[in-house]
């Protein structure tokens, strides 16, 4: 039986005895998880396990981030962990006293002394002190760097953050960890969200137990997925413009990429395009490259191996490649495929397929893509998965043109549906 570890509470960083820095939290959230994820035991078969510092509970052993940081070496151990919801308040800084050096008060040459719970107090008689704040190491990064198989929930505050910069505050957690899902709230403006690797956003909403509700339901849904995982192999990239990649996928690309499809966060874009070459091999976008760059970046080579496996060579697939398998198994008669993320234009008429309990690159995204695939013109089968984007379908031996069409006729290329108003905030 797979662990769900529940952890909460606030932590301090010592500074010397009797003084310390500390980030406040008490618990709540955590607590109201592990009641949630136990309400119903036909939710999941996991056990569950709700851990507190002890600002949250007194009987705890874990006080300060470091204290955190070994309970977690000890669940990403565990081959049983299976899902970690990590709402714990990790001091920011750790503190240091610092004394005069050679230039006075000129700060660049203040020396820090010892820090630590046992080191000797400062003494109000002495006046006024200096302290030095250091970013403490990061606690959350090395979860998912070291067992990809977590699914991994992060929490994220902000204070007087307008919804938008909530929202990419929470992002950048969330792309710069592996996160599957990520909670923020605003502490001035009580609004909570739900964040997701797509870029969506759910329950923005100042009912916090309701954005709780919809964050356990949607993790234990979500850790249902099953992955292919990819070995990535010595190998050249497929030039996107090279006679191998087909002349109306290209032009379709290109002409989404003109009208600014693909917008970069973190330097990177979201979406994925591929042709399939035969049964066992096709040609896909890259993780993690900004798909602005397509001639510099190229496309990489896949080849399945097992259903449960492929080989890439030179670079990792796009997390769409395994909805790419499947829809080109279920759809033996197209080839190829283009998804971006943005919104429908009111007046389409598209199938709709619901995302919000699967997670984009598994195997039931793939299922529930496929599946919903229309053709809503000769030749051309699409989907639009809600609050993420379409996935368009066609063969190699379509007009471009037509799929342009259809493209222009149903989508807005100029909008994300992150929904982040893109003149307001540098998004790269």
């Amino acid at each position: 039986m797979g662990m769900i570890h529940i952890i909460g509470g606030g932590t301090v960083s010592h500074v010397r005895n009797h003084m310390a820095l500390a980030a406040p939290a008490y618990g709540s959230t955590a607590r109201k998880l592990f009641e949630l994820v136990t309400a119903d035991s036909n939710k999941t078969d996991h056990g569950v396990l709700l851990t507190l510092t002890k600002m949250a509970d007194y009987r705890s052993k874990l006080e300060t981030s470091d204290d955190v940081s070994k309970f977690v070496d000890t669940i990403i151990a565990d081959p049983n962990t299976k899902i970690i919801f990590f709402s714990p308040a990790l001091v920011d800084y750790d503190g240091f006293i610092t004394t005069e050096g050679a230039a006075g008060y000129d700060w660049d040459y203040n020396i820090p002394t010892q820090s630590g719970k046992y080191e000797q107090r400062l003494k109000t008689s002495e006046g006024r002190q200096k302290m030095t704040l250091t970013p403490a190491p990061k606690v959350i990064q090395k979860i998912r760097k070291e067992r990809k198989d977590i699914f991994l929930v992060a929490f994220k505050t902000t204070c007087g953050a307008s919804e938008d910069e909530q929202f990419l505050t929470g992002l950048h957690l969330l792309k710069s960890n592996s996160c599957n899902l990520v909670f923020a709230n605003d502490t001035k403006w009580r609004r909570n969200m739900i964040i997701t690797p797509e870029q969506a956003r759910y329950e923005v909403t100042e009912d916090r137990n309701k954005a709780l509700e919809t964050l356990v339901s949607m993790t234990l849904e979500r850790a249902k997925g099953t992955f292919t995982r990819s070995t990535v192999l010595e190998g050249d990239s497929i030039d996107w413009n090279s006679t191998a990649v087909p002349n109306n996928l290209r032009k379709v690309v290109n002409y989404c990429i003109s009208k600014g499809a693909y917008k970069p966060f973190k330097g990177s874009t979201v979406g994925h395009f591929a042709v399939k070459v035969d049964d066992k091999t096709f040609f896909t976008s890259k993780r993690k490259t900004n798909f602005n760059n397509l001639d510099k970046v190229g496309l990489v080579k896949v080849v399945s191996d097992s259903p449960d496996s492929v080989i890439a060579y030179g670079a990792k697939p796009s997390v769409g490649g395994q909805s790419q398998r499947i829809i080109f198994t279920e759809h033996p008669d197209l080839d190829c495929i283009v998804h971006f993320h943005c919104p429908p234009k009111p007046e389409a008429q598209l199938s709709v397929r619901q995302q919000k309990n699967v997670e984009c690159g598994s195997h039931q995204c793939g299922k529930n893509t496929s599946d919903g695939l229309r053709e809503d013109y000769p030749g051309i089968k699409a989907v639009y998965l809600d609050n993420h984007g379409p996935n368009i379908v066609f063969n190699r031996n379509m007009d471009a043109s037509k799929v342009i069409e259809f493209i222009e006729k149903n989508f807005d290329l100029s909008k994300s549906t992150d929904q982040v108003d893109r003149s307001r905030y540098l998004v790269e």
